[in-house]
């Protein structure tokens, strides 16, 4: 006799036998357990899959730059710099005149073009030369010589543009020197005193000098920190010192000047320096106390050498328009300045200025300076500025 057991969760086991059929089919050949292996990957694909660093700075948007040191970064800015009129330093420095050129170029469009040259026109030409800042008796000078050979004549703006341009250059070219520095016959370094007013730019124009001759020139240059009033000032040069490889003497905050400039010139005699230039306070022109001090550092040089200092830098602003023109009177009055360098010829200059006084002092200018940067100053051209400043081309 045979007993049927009833199954226990009949519908369970009859799902579970279902889903066994779904998930492994009659036939189906066993699975065998996993075998470990190298795989073989051909050349290109592991190429594709391992790039060299090379090719993944290649990919990158952005390539690493390797770190400089300050020497590195002022070499490469200076090679690296376009000394050419295309688009290099002949396009700032019109840019940097834009202001004045505006003024004139403006002025002589509404005034004369396709009019004949009466005296009327020349009155007129001459108001807008004085308020471009050329002064009243320089404006005069060059519309007298502009004047010559074309009164009751038709002209056009280019040619006028020209001949004016020709006019100033005549009266620049005199005064564009570059500044030598060659060791003097008895020995002792070069000695350059800068001075100027407040916020000029002297210190800036120290490092660029100093850029120029130790990288240009392969000279050995000294800065003595004189202006120890200010902290800033002497930080300042102590970073230029650092990007040029040239020593910085300095002192406590309030030091004397006068000694400072003294020892430099000592310590400078002693080591052999080709170039040692001093820093000088910033002082207003009208400031008879700060103004002898001046003198004195002079007078403290001479102790050394009576020919010293060989030169007397001024640097100016181009910004203060005819401000300029008392601060050339009264420095060379207290210490006979003996050279120019005009600085901020930024877009905001009143470059007219410069020929005013190029016409009143007859002093050499040196350089100009258009930026911040080292190749931002360069010697002073005198057709070049003309032809700027008239917004001409090169």
């Amino acid at each position: 006799m045979i007993f049927w057991r009833k199954k226990k969760n009949a519908p369970e086991q009859e799902r579970d036998e279902r889903d066994d059929e779904i998930l492994h089919p009659n036939g189906e050949p066993e699975m065998e357990p996993p075998v470990e292996y190298e795989s073989e990957i051909d050349t290109d694909t592991k190429h594709e899959l391992e790039e060299t660093e090379a090719e993944i700075i290649d990919h990158l948007d952005d390539e690493p730059v390797p770190e400089h040191s300050q020497v590195d970064d002022v070499i490469e800015d200076e090679e690296l710099s376009d000394h050419s009129n295309e688009g290099g330093w002949f396009s700032r420095l019109t840019e940097g005149l834009s202001k004045s050129t505006n003024k004139i170029t403006q002025g002589i469009t509404d005034l004369i073009t396709k009019r004949k040259l009466d005296q009327d026109t020349l009155d007129e030409l001459e108001d807008v030369l004085i308020m471009a800042d050329l002064g009243p008796a320089t404006a005069a000078k060059v519309v007298a010589d502009f004047s010559e050979g074309r009164f009751g004549k038709d002209l056009e703006e280019d040619e006028i543009k020209q001949a004016l341009a020709q006019s100033m250059a005549k009266i620049l070219e005199p005064v564009a020197a570059p500044m030598l520095t060659d060791k003097p016959e008895g020995g002792g370094p070069f000695t350059i005193l800068v001075c100027g007013v407040n916020g000029v730019g002297k210190t800036t124009t120290i490092g660029k000098i100093a850029h120029n001759l130790t990288l240009s020139e392969k000279k050995k240059v000294m800065i003595a920190a004189g202006d120890t009033f200010r902290a800033a000032a002497i930080e300042q040069l102590d970073i230029w010192a650092g990007r040029t490889q040239s020593k910085l003497i300095k002192k406590e905050i309030g030091a004397d000047a006068a000694s400072v400039a003294y020892e430099a010139y000592e310590q400078a005699e002693a080591e052999g320096a080709d170039v040692l230039m001093i820093d000088t306070a910033g002082r207003l022109q009208n400031k008879k106390n700060l103004m002898e001090e001046l003198q004195k550092i002079v007078r403290v040089l001479k102790k050394k050498d009576e020919a010293l200092p060989h030169a007397v830098l001024l640097v100016l602003d181009a910004t203060t328009g005819q401000n300029a023109f008392s601060q050339v009177e009264a420095f060379k009055e207290m210490v006979n300045v003996s050279g120019l360098i005009v600085t901020k010829l930024d877009g905001s200059a009143k470059g007219g200025v410069l020929v005013g006084l190029a016409d009143q002092f007859g002093l050499p200018v040196h350089a100009i300076g258009v930026g911040e940067g080292a190749s931002d100053m360069q010697a002073f051209d005198a057709h070049h500025y003309a032809r700027s400043l008239m917004g001409l081309e090169g």
